[in-house]
Order: C-alpha cells, then sequence, then structure tokens
C-alpha cells in the first residue's frame, strides 16, 4: 500500500510544479519546459525532478540553473498548494 501513496505524491508533485514554473519570472525558465518524472524518496523528504526542453540540451542545462535557484520559492509555493507534512527539497 504505501507504493500507492508515494506514487500518488508524485503526481501531485509533477502537476503543481508545472504550474508554478509558469508563474516564475526568471528568464532562464522561460520557454517550452515540461517535466518528464518526478521520483520521490521512500520517506517523501526528497524528489528527483526530470525536465526537458523543447529548445535543446543547453536551454534545459539553463533552466536547471535557474530551477536551483529559485528552489527556496518552488519548494514554499509547492508546501501550499501540496497537502504534505514534511515539503520534499527538491533536486533537478
Amino acid at each position: 500500500m504505501p507504493g500507492y501513496r508515494i506514487g500518488r505524491a508524485a503526481e501531485d508533485i509533477k502537476r503543481e510544479l508545472s504550474d508554478i514554473m509558469r508563474s516564475l519570472k526568471d528568464p532562464r525558465v522561460a520557454g517550452l519546459l515540461s517535466i518528464v518524472r518526478v521520483e520521490v524518496s521512500g520517506d517523501l523528504s526528497y524528489a528527483k525532478v526530470y525536465i526537458s526542453s523543447m529548445e535543446g540540451l543547453e536551454q534545459a542545462k539553463t533552466a536547471v540553473k535557474g530551477l536551483q535557484n529559485g528552489s527556496g520559492y518552488i519548494r514554499k509555493e509547492l508546501g501550499r498548494r501540496v497537502r504534505l507534512r514534511k515539503v520534499p527539497e527538491l533536486k533537478f
């Protein structure tokens, strides 16, 4: 049964992160970015987020740098939107 909870949490995080990414004002994150997959650890304390860019690999690398710089804001917004006891630390 715990696998269902982790999978459901991963899908919720993926959905909310894609919405949060659209509202970011960092020019490095602008463009056609999509979240490919979210892997959540067993205790829901870490989440690894895989992204892709339609513009290519270099745009994806710069977007990851922008997402890492804004990870505190993204985590705060994620905590407001997703009802989890502990908001996972995001790794892009």
